[in-house]
């Protein structure tokens, strides 16, 4: 700091885990700007002027960038909370004011802009118009078209709540999702875990391409530095080549580190930073509506049809309903032009009552309330589209680690010097060694080293990577302390005196291309050791010689079967292999970067020559427990018709060992029951290693290039279960296969994979759900049809691939997903059951009225109720079902299948039926068997005699009442698709329901009890005999 005793970090450690100083900071003892810091992000200021003013290295110039700063290269920020807040006040938060909630009444007047309000509006309003100067005496002559605008206020009023409800739903899930973006930053000498929003200008920011890749601030390069970094700019500048970061360049905010590790120094925050700006300006322009969707999903294409069709057969009806009225009013009856009037009203509500425009809220309800209850069942839903689509789900394509198991990994089984040890479950491998094996000291240090040495800074015992945490506490167990070890060894410390001789080691990052990762470090006796650590087949046949006891080295050729017996050994025991080699080198630095002309990487290419002729130090079985819930929530996939994949980096009987414990491959995968559970007993094509499947799927094409093969990977997939030792690669290469693949098509290759291997295929393409955590993985997220990133161990990358996240990083909680996005779909189901009944029977009734006496029993006002009850209550009722686990017995939703199915039109027709046969005996017998007048003379002027002035009646009232009730013990008919006699049946789980539905009906009686005129019911309502 401007201190060098607050650089030391003096003081005692606050609630945050930092130093607090004892010095008083104030805003005037920053001497850099807000403003000159922003010009060196956005590169009007280079620090490439400074070393040409001052005579320094860019290093140095950094580190003297970070001390203006008030910070330190190595402690960070020693200051307590006092401090922290005075950074922000001095150089801003690392926030986005969020785009401004659209205003409840803009939405309102979204809302009335729709076709049918509008008219329903103009109606109202030329009714109140014409019965105010019309009529000779008007005491309640306005109050029908007043009840008509009331009820167009209240439509248009809840759906903008929903909007509103929909702006605020987003808020939220924005602000969960911020709260799981973690980042690791340095302050008092302490890594600490912080939020985006928590980072300041000179916090020390540590990143790296495995798990925190996405920058959150502009920053600056600190060195010296172990590894160059390279950068994917194109969310900043379009272009999608990889930029090389040396120390004292600048990282701009919102770019993705690819490759590399490195600490950095935060320059710009918030609005400040490059990114920030552009963002801000978007909010500015009102353009940055996150809500907008890139395409329709199957769900919406379904409902927007049968909207089209039922508005056709709404306009058909309404128009009838008008022009009938008309010719029989007018041209038979002789009635007044005055009623032209009353029989356009007639005509709208009942396009009114046809129009579905209830679909859209009870989408809209059903996905916002599923969403909200997968977030308390682990899922973060991204997007609510994402929703139903899981409910369409064929295949599952999941990680092992993390995933399947527990990720609580743990060292188990040590190979080294040609002996296998491996203690009983009650004792730590670490202790064993050291108590009961009484490994040579020797060893101990060599293999502790090794691990402390080549492991990625940001890993501790608790924190970072879950296989390099497992190899720390064994060093731990060992009796070592890492970071001693890191400290103290010359090319790998970055702290103490130490520190300016980092530059003089390298790295050589771990990538999946590699499947190996290394250390290089200077020897004090001239030349440098390399440390590597990797998968076990790779680094095994990098390797010309074998450690040995009292340390001595021996030729590997003739020890390389033993080391591949113990892999199996422990493979089959279910653990992942970690292979540790170093070799001395005699060469200069300048060399490091040669590659070899005979040994490749994984991924075919040529491999680093220092990563050659290595000597094998140990094999490390690492085990990591199959979650307890998994095998039951595979089980449950298979019932609902979802296959599921693995997709694992781990060895084939490693992959094979942890599938067959899940349920994933079972019995009759296996050629012969009777035999072990291991790879080579497997049938064709049920396990493939990612390198055979990648030669069998591609094709190579005259000019030496790629071409995919659909129809190699058409006759693979229906048999594979699991894809072991698989790049990020070949993941996207099964999405992609998957999605695009018509096998469904061919019915007789179908019937063969049934009868032959009895594998059923799903009538439909494939609709994927993919899993993934790294940064590699985020193409395949985005290719699959839902991506589904870790919450815990996924880096940001993925986490912004992915549709849903998985907060615990558990299989289950997918199957929890499928249920839901299938309850999505049901619920929408339910309420279309619900909304066509009720429009074939009103439409029906107001037709009869129309052609009997021009009058519908049910009046305008009545209808609009029944459509306000319709579109609101019943959607928001139907829509909060709970997923019942039935849901999981059925097979997936076709994509290409009608919503309605047969036996909901079994279900509508049936009790529209029921309900037309009431509302048309009530109608034509009513009056003789009840004992009232009938509604067609009461609500008529003159029809009894001359000057008699028309009333509501007792007639039609009693028939919208028995209709409305009708509607309501329909509702608990709707919650059930399949034709279930007990419709009460888990009525109770779902209180919302109840109260809707009581609701629903107290408004009822008070409405035809105090109605009125309002409501066009009977004055003083219906008496107890008729209730």
């Amino acid at each position: 700091m401007g201190e060098e005793k607050n650089s030391n970090g003096a003081g005692s450690n606050n609630c945050n885990g930092t130093k607090s100083t004892t010095t008083n900071m104030r805003e005037d003892d920053f001497k850099l700007s807000t403003a000159s810091l922003s010009q060196l992000a956005a590169g009007d200021v280079s620090i490439d002027v400074l070393t040409e003013i001052t005579g320094k290295s860019k290093e140095e110039c950094v580190l003297g960038l970070t001390k203006l700063l008030l910070s330190h290269p190595t402690d960070g920020i020693t200051g307590g909370d006092e401090e922290i807040s005075l950074r922000k006040s001095v150089y801003g938060e690392n926030a986005i004011e969020e785009k401004e909630f659209d205003s409840f009444l803009s939405l309102c007047w979204d809302a009335v802009q729709d076709f049918v309000l509008v008219m329903l509006t103009v109606m109202g309003i030329v009714s109140i118009v014409i019965e105010v100067t019309m009529s000779d005496e008007c005491t309640t002559c306005y109050i029908e078209g007043a009840a008509i605008l009331t009820s167009v206020t209240i439509v248009t009023l809840v759906t903008a709540g929903i909007d509103y409800a929909k702006q605020g739903a987003l808020a939220r899930l924005n602000a969960s999702l911020d709260e799981k973006n973690i980042k690791v930053i340095t302050r008092g000498g302490v890594q600490l875990e912080v939020t985006d929003a928590e980072i300041v200008v000179g916090d020390i920011l540590s990143v790296n391409s495995h798990a925190l890749a996405s920058i959150p601030a502009d920053c600056v390069l600190l060195g010296p530095c172990s590894a160059g970094l390279k950068m994917d700019e194109s969310s900043l500048t379009g272009e999608s080549k990889l930029v090389s970061k040396a120390p004292g360049d600048v990282i701009l905010s919102g770019t993705n580190l690819i490759e590399g590790s490195g600490k950095m120094v935060v320059i710009a925050v918030g609005v400040n930073s490059v990114a920030g700006k552009i963002k801000a300006r978007v909010y500015a322009d009102g353009t940055g509506d996150e809500m907008d969707h890139d395409e329709e999903t199957p769900l919406t294409q379904k409902l927007e049809l049968i909207a089209k069709q039922i508005g056709m057969l709404g306009t058909v009806a309404a128009s009838v309903a008008f022009i009938a009225s008309t010719i029989i009013g007018l041209a038979v009856e002789g009635e007044d032009p005055e009623k032209l009037v009353d029989y356009f009203i007639l005509a709208i509500t009942v396009l009114a009552v046809a129009v579905p425009e209830g679909l859209p809220l009870a989408v809209t309800l059903a996905l916002a309330f599923s969403s909200n209850k997968m977030m308390s069942e682990q899922n973060l839903v991204k997007h609510l589209d994402a929703c139903e689509t899981m409910g369409c789900a064929t295949t599952i394509c999941t990680d092992k680690t993390g995933t399947l198991t527990a990720n609580r990994m743990t060292a188990r089984s040590l190979y080294i010097a040609k002996q296998d040890y491996t203690p009983d479950s009650s004792s730590s491998l670490g202790g064993y060694l050291r108590t009961t094996a009484r490994l040579a000291e020797g060893l101990i240090k060599l293999l502790t080293e090794t691990i402390s040495i080549d492991t990625m800074n940001e890993s501790t015992l608790t924190m970072g990577n879950p296989t390099e945490c497992a190899l720390l506490n064994l060093v731990k167990d060992l009796g070592a302390d890492f970071q001693q070890i890191r400290d103290s060894t010359k090319g790998r410390s970055s702290a103490g005196v130490l520190a300016k001789d980092l530059d003089k080691g390298k790295q050589v990052n771990f990538s999946s291309a590699r499947k190996m990762m290394s250390w290089v470090i200077p020897l004090d006796n001239g030349g440098f050791r390399v440390y590597s650590k990797g998968a076990s087949e790779v680094l095994l046949q990098r390797c010309t010689q074998v450690q040995c006891k009292d340390n001595a080295v021996e030729s590997i050729e003739g020890h390389k079967e033993e080391v591949n017996t113990a892999i199996d050994v422990y493979a089959k025991r279910g653990m992942r292999t970690l292979a540790l080699a170093y070799r001395d080198v005699s060469g200069p630095a300048s060399e490091f970067d040669a590659t070899s002309s005979t040994i490749k990487n994984a991924d075919g290419s040529p491999a680093l020559e220092i990563e050659t002729q290595m000597t094998f130090l140990a094999l490390v079985g690492i085990e990591d427990p199959l979650r307890a819930e998994v095998p039951d929530a595979i089980e449950k996939c298979y019932r609902a018709g979802i296959d599921v994949r693995m997709v694992t980096g781990d060895s084939p009987n490693t992959a094979v060992s942890i599938a067959a414990q899940a349920g994933i491959v079972r019995k009759e995968h296996f050629l012969n029951d009777d035999a072990p559970m291991v790879a080579e007993n497997l049938r064709p094509n049920v396990m493939m290693e990612g390198k055979e499947f990648r030669q069998r799927v591609y094709r190579t094409m005259e000019d030496d290039t790629q071409e995919f093969d659909q129809t190699a990977f058409d006759e693979i997939w229906p048999h594979l279960r699991v894809l072991a030792r698989s790049s990020p690669d070949d993941k996207l290469t099964l999405a992609h296969g998957l999605n695009q693949s018509t096998l469904f098509e061919n019915k007789i290759k179908c019937k063969e994979l049934l009868s032959e291997h009895n594998i059923t295929i799903f009538p439909d393409r494939q609709v994927i759900a993919m899993t993934g955590d790294g940064t590699n993985d985020a193409p395949a997220l985005k290719r699959a049809d839902i991506g589904f990133a870790m919450g815990i161990a996924g880096t940001q990358i993925a986490k912004d691939a992915a549709d849903i996240i998985l907060l615990d990083d558990n299989f289950a909680s997918i199957v929890t997903a499928a249920k839901w996005g299938r309850n999505v779909y049901a619920s929408i189901q339910k309420f279309l059951q619900f909304q066509l009944t009720v429009n074939i029977a009103a439409v029906v009734v107001a037709l009869t009225g129309a052609f009997y006496k021009q009058i519908s029993p049910l009046a305008a006002i009545q209808l609009l109720w029944v459509n306000l009850l319709m579109d609101s209550l019943a959607s928001l009722a139907l829509a909060s079902e709970p997923p019942v686990d039935e849901l999981l017995e059925r097979p997936p939703v076709n994509r290409s299948d009608s919503m309605v199915t047969g036996r909901m039109w079994a279900n509508m027709l049936g009790q529209a039926s029921y309900q037309i046969c009431v509302i048309m005996t009530l109608l034509f017998r009513g009056p003789e068997l009840l004992g009232f007048e009938p509604g067609d003379i009461v609500e008529k002027n003159n029809s009894k005699y001359e000057g008699y002035v028309a009333e509501n009646s007792v007639h039609y009232t009693f028939i919208f009442n028995a209709f409305v009730w009708m509607q309501l013990f329909n509702e608990v008919n709707c919650r059930n698709l399949q034709g279930e006699f007990n419709v009460f049946k888990g009525m109770f789980r779902n209180w919302l329901f109840v109260f809707i539905l009581f609701a629903t009906g107290i408004i009822q009686i008070l409405m035809i009890q105090y109605g009125s005129h309002a409501l066009h019911v009977h004055e003083g309502g219906l008496s107890m005999e008729h209730w």
